[in-house]
């Protein structure tokens, strides 16, 4: 069994590594697809880029491990079920469960391991590469122009342009104020159109304009009633600028700022968070409720408008709860009275709708982040207990399709993965927007998949051919033919 173990592990190990990378590596792609434009252009340094990655990288880990264990269980069965080696094993007597045994140690341990890493090492990663994104967009070379605004940011220049291309990073419009002299505009280029990099070293921002002229103020020193402005005015097809970027170096921020966001922290500092903003919620709750209460009844309105029911206002004062039949008294009052209590009532109604729609939003805001907060503490359990949950789904059809490789394996993989995905963000949804109970929602998909493992190990225990193709086959000849000799008998007969 010890040796049967061992194959089993390195047939499996393998597979998961090699899907592991390439889950990563997919995922990191679509980071990068989203990134782009707040990274392209910075001249940022190679190690700055490589840093982002990486900090990327180790947040997609919690999501590539379920697939990952999912990919390689089904490949790793398959290949054993393709070359009939399960079938030898199970011959001699060896069930599946059995064979089973030490990759479920591997899952178990994977989950756990997961849980550790997505409480322990991601909140870290998370805050490092948040305060490094910031870094990256506050990145000042791309940020100096702005559309139809003269930007003062370089020292010595003022720099405008009227529009600018998200397509080539192209400049049109410029209007650029040389004052490197400290003599005030007498150096000014304008031209049609251009484009800015960076240097090599990092040091310049260089401009490329076409089309334009320059004029040059050639005696600024002059005062007086003898002052001439005299300029000289030059006209090009190309010319090239080059702008010290000095104090524009890459700065990172701090992170301690972000260490207030939930991705930043884990299950000690989430339920304190959680608990704190709860309170303070409940006594928002309270206060708006205290703020709804009618500062006066319309019922001991009446009473104090009339003040001809002396007896019953005295009753009422001294009675609080007691109930009074606001219909027989309104329809005993006077019609200027009946209108004085209407307008009360209407002038309440305003005052309790403003009241609502000032306090509905905040509130809204704050138990929305309250429920944020309450996600990510389940989301670190239903993304380790989905490395098991997967193992149960995957090595099962893998026993059941015999097939290995990267074919049919990654089909049905990333089919089982986006549908468990799509499951889990909708149950997200309702408990974000209150419309399901937490746990409910959050563990909606894992209340799912659960089962279908577990009914899926069984059929694979007991030798099913629920996915063989040749026993679906098999049953649609046996249907036809079935069929065909039925009509046969109704003809002859």
């Amino acid at each position: 069994m010890k040796r049967l173990h061992l194959f089993v592990l390195k047939t499996f190990f393998g597979p998961f590594l090699m899907t592991f990378f390439i889950v990563v590596f997919v995922l990191l792609m679509q980071f990068l697809w989203k990134y782009i434009d707040d990274m392209v252009g910075k001249g940022l340094e190679w190690n700055i880029v490589a840093e982002l990655l990486l900090y990327a990288s180790f947040a997609l880990i919690p999501m590539a491990f379920p697939l990952a264990m999912l990919l390689a269980s089904i490949m790793t069965f398959g290949n054993l079920g393709e070359n009939y080696e399960l079938v030898a094993i199970k011959a001699s007597g060896i069930s599946l469960f059995r064979i089973m045994r030490p990759l479920i140690v591997v899952a178990i341990a994977l989950t756990l391991f997961a849980f550790y890493f997505s409480n322990n090492i991601l909140p870290k990663t998370n805050m490092k590469f948040g305060a490094l994104l910031v870094s990256v967009k506050n990145q000042k070379p791309e940020m100096i122009i702005s559309e139809g605004v003269f930007s003062n940011e370089i020292d010595g220049y003022s720099i405008k342009v009227d529009r600018k291309s998200n397509k080539n990073n192209m400049l049109y419009g410029l209007l650029i104020y040389d004052h490197t002299d400290n003599k005030g505009n007498t150096n000014v280029t304008v031209a049609d159109s251009g484009f800015m990099k960076i240097s090599e070293d990092k040091k310049y921002m260089v401009m490329t304009l076409y089309n334009g002229q320059s004029a040059t103020n050639m005696d600024p020193n002059k005062r007086g009633k003898d002052r001439t402005f005299p300029f000289r005015r030059e006209t090009f097809g190309k010319e090239v600028i080059t702008i010290s970027l000095e104090g524009f170096d890459f700065q990172r921020t701090d992170e301690n700022r972000m260490r207030s966001q939930y991705k930043m922290m884990n299950l000690d500092q989430l339920s304190h968070q959680e608990d704190s903003f709860y309170t303070d919620f409940k006594t928002r709750v309270r206060r708006f409720a205290v703020s709804m209460t009618y500062p006066r009844p319309l019922s001991d309105a009446v009473i104090y408008m009339t003040q001809t029911v002396d007896s019953l206002k005295k009753d009422y004062r001294a009675t609080p709860d007691t109930l009074v039949n606001f219909d027989s008294i309104y329809h005993s009052l006077e019609p200027h009275i009946q209108n004085e209590v209407i307008s009360m009532a209407i002038s309440q109604a305003r005052s309790n709708h403003q009241t609502i729609n000032q306090n509905l939003h905040e509130l809204y805001n704050r138990k929305t982040f309250i429920n944020k907060l309450t996600m990510e503490k389940h989301k670190k359990f239903t993304w380790s207990v989905a490395c098991l949950i997967f193992f149960f789904i995957g090595a099962p059809l893998g026993a059941i399709i015999r097939k290995g490789g990267l074919g049919m394996p990654v089909v049905v993989s990333i089919l089982m993965f986006i549908t468990y995905y799509m499951v889990s963000i909708s149950g997200e949804k309702f408990a974000r927007e209150d419309m399901w109970n937490m746990s409910t929602g959050m563990w909606f998909s894992t209340f799912l998949f659960l089962p279908l493992g577990i009914f899926l190990t069984y059929k694979s225990a007991n030798d099913s051919g629920l996915l063989n193709l040749e026993t679906y086959e098999h049953n649609i000849k046996r249907l036809f033919r079935y069929l065909f000799n039925r009509k046969e008998k109704t003809e002859n007969s």
